[in-house]
């Protein structure tokens, strides 16, 4: 009788698990789609804006400005910024562990390469696991919730862009998980600066095979009211600020698909696991009046003899 109930109540404890796995699971599913209808809304303007300020950029030229700064030996300082986007709550699958492995690789690979990283982290998990590993944190940012807010990115890439304008920063990085699809989400460590492509933006002449003869591309020539360099200068910051905004808008997306998918797994592994103890708990209940029945049998016997 005390395995049974022993099995009643695993039972019991994992069907009350089951109800708060598919509780979350559902959280996570009414989150995930609010969060891919900003993320992917958000993804055609971030990159027209980017193509935009490119295509502007080889009609103009050569193009100065500080937000396209490459660093000479002459003012290099071999410093680096690292923006790790992590989540402030677990149970979301492999999110926070491909991102910081993805963000500890790239740290191992800079300091190879003879440069120090200041690191920058959105999320406890990240706090958590770089205070581990003791390595200095410069700042962090709790702010971020569930949906952050443009207002909220717009601080901290102002921020960054003007680390890098003062020359204090060789590069800015942002170790963030990318949305891809549902399906598939990838660990990756972008380049928020200098803006890579803007500059060169000048595309060179397509040559043709065999000495063939190939017309020339039509080049589109434009007139800028105001000057071409009033309208950089205010492309180039929106083009950060829109890319640091889509890295935390993917960010959430993937934290909160792969919490669905985590939390669907867990149910379905409880309903297994219940329809096993109930199994076990039949076998012994079964065992167990048998058992009852062999004992008042023998009695009855005994009482004939």
């Amino acid at each position: 009788m005390a395995k049974a109930r022993a099995i009643v109540k695993r039972r019991k404890a994992v069907r009350n698990i089951r109800k708060i796995t598919k509780t979350m699971q559902m959280i996570a599913t009414a989150k995930f789609q609010k969060s891919l209808k900003r993320a992917v809304g958000s993804k055609p303007y971030t990159r027209k804006v980017r193509e935009l300020v490119a295509e502007l950029a080889g009609t103009i030229g050569d193009v100065r400005h500080p937000l396209l700064r490459e660093p000479s030996d002459a003012d290099r300082t071999n410093r680096i910024a690292l923006v790790v986007l992590t989540s402030n709550r677990g149970l979301a699958g492999a999110y926070n562990g491909s991102v910081l492995r993805a963000a500890a690789a790239s740290i191992r690979e800079q300091e190879a390469a003879g440069k120090t990283v200041d690191l920058y982290l959105s999320g406890k998990k990240g706090v958590a696991y770089f205070n581990f590993q003791k390595r200095p944190i410069v700042q962090r940012y709790d702010q971020f919730g569930d949906l952050p807010r443009f207002a909220d990115v717009k601080v901290v890439a102002d921020y960054f862009m003007k680390q890098f304008s003062e020359a204090k920063y060789d590069s800015v990085h942002v170790a963030y998980v990318n949305f891809i699809s549902a399906g598939q989400q990838k660990p990756e460590v972008a380049t928020l600066l200098p803006l890579a492509g803007v500059g060169s933006a000048a595309a060179a002449k397509p040559q043709a095979a065999g000495g063939a003869t190939e017309f020339a591309p039509v080049q589109t020539k434009y007139d800028f009211y105001p000057s071409a360099k009033e309208i950089l200068d205010e492309l180039l910051p929106q083009t950060v600020m829109a890319g640091m905004f889509q890295f935390f808008l993917d960010a959430t997306t993937s934290e909160n698909v792969m919490r669905m998918v985590a939390m669907k797994s867990a149910t379905d592994n409880a309903d297994k696991m219940i329809k096993a103890l109930t199994m076990q708990y039949n076998r012994a209940r079964q065992s167990q009046i048998t058992t009852e029945l062999s004992e008042i049998m023998g009695g009855v016997e005994a009482m004939k003899g």
